[in-house]
């Protein structure tokens, strides 16, 4: 299928990461112009690489996105590179596993300052060329647990619900200038962050991670983790021509995992 969105250019934040870098190809293999942004330089060089096998423009920029201030000058020389956004992907880090009570004032500060006002500012910024062109999409990827809140990741499991209540009211204000808005959950996942939770979940109760992975994937009606291109592939129908009339949604991608309705 042909999802119309050749020659059209995306920015994805977190590009270097699991899921980040899939969406960032998967939009690549679609046509898209990709810029990729990160703080981790090395592993942005080897995302770019892959990209360009596509044969579409490609830029990767090193970007720490909790420098606010820094926003402005980084579009720019995003955009002077591979031109306006019409697809902008927020896409952040999670936080360390914790329970819900007992952090501190600081560490929330802290990870609401990585996690939520950098999505906020960012699109912020972006908005205006999308509104010019009558066109955009805002795709944000979060967790499972805006959902079904994942026990010992609280900080996240509420962060992330903060972009929920954010993303569905900016798709009802941008929708008539032709600008979609949606968040995309994934499940369990095979990236680095989830082999990183199960790690963590394995010596919080001593035991081993292969132990701890045979229980999650128990859990999971389809018997697996999913792909990364699996993840990635529903982001780029969202960005796609196709799902012009879907605003406001989340979109689960977790192989039946989430419990509920």
């Amino acid at each position: 299928m042909d999802f119309g969105i050749n020659g059209k250019t995306a920015l994805v934040l977190g590009g270097a990461g699991g899921l980040g870098s899939a969406i960032a190809q998967s939009l690549g293999r679609e046509g898209c112009n990709v810029a990729i942004a990160d703080i981790n330089a090395t592993e942005l060089d080897a995302v770019a690489k892959r990209l360009s096998e596509f044969g579409h423009g490609v830029f990767s920029h090193v970007w720490d996105i909790t420098d606010l201030r820094a926003i402005d000058a980084n579009l720019a020389v995003i955009t002077k590179h591979v031109g306006p956004i019409d697809i902008l992907v927020n896409n952040t880090g999670g936080p360390s596993p914790s329970p819900i009570s007992g952090i501190d004032q600081d560490v929330w500060a802290f990870n609401f300052g990585k996690m939520v006002q950098p999505v906020i500012a960012i699109t912020d910024k972006v908005l205006a060329g999308m509104r010019s062109k009558q066109w955009g999409r805002v795709i944000t990827s979060a967790s499972s647990g805006v959902i079904a809140p994942i026990p010992n990741l609280g900080l996240s499991n509420s962060l992330r619900s903060a972009l929920v209540g954010w993303s569905k009211t900016l798709a009802r204000e941008v929708a008539s200038h032709g600008i979609t808005v949606n968040m995309i959950v994934p499940g369990r996942i095979a990236t680095g962050r989830i082999q990183f939770l199960d790690a963590e979940k394995a010596r919080r109760e001593g035991r081993s991670v292969e132990e701890v992975a045979a229980e999650s994937v128990a859990s999971i009606p389809t018997g697996r983790y999913g792909t990364p291109e699996e993840y990635a592939n529903v982001a780029s129908f969202l960005a796609s021509s196709q799902a012009s009339y879907v605003t406001g949604s989340i979109v689960r991608v977790d192989g039946g995992l989430i419990p509920s309705i």
